[in-house]
């Protein structure tokens, strides 16, 4: 018999430490593409006929929203003021604010 059909309460810390890491992952992934399209979009600013950048930034936007739509699907919301729905109830107050990670 293994040790997790022993202690069940160990088996929920395993795969509460995976999940915390998984959503650590993904908030770093979310920093890193914003981080990407904000510097891409300062390039733009003043290099607007960039085709290479255009194409870049262009790239980049569709990757970080579909990096934060998972992320709200699995964890809530991300941004407050409009830049986030919430599903059926309020979700906004809900523990840990992405700040608190």
């Amino acid at each position: 018999m293994d040790n997790s059909q022993e202690n069940p309460q160990a088996q929920k810390v395993i795969i509460t430490a995976c999940d915390h890491n998984n959503q650590l992952a993904m908030l770093l992934e979310i920093q890193q593409l914003q981080f990407i399209a904000i510097e891409l979009n300062l390039y733009l600013d003043t290099h607007p006929d960039d085709q290479q950048a255009l194409m870049s930034y262009n790239s980049i936007v569709p990757q970080l929203k579909q990096s934060i739509a998972s992320y709200e699907q699995l964890y809530g919301p991300l941004f407050h003021f409009g830049l986030s729905t919430s599903q059926l109830t309020w979700q906004w107050i809900n523990s840990p604010w992405p700040w608190d990670m």
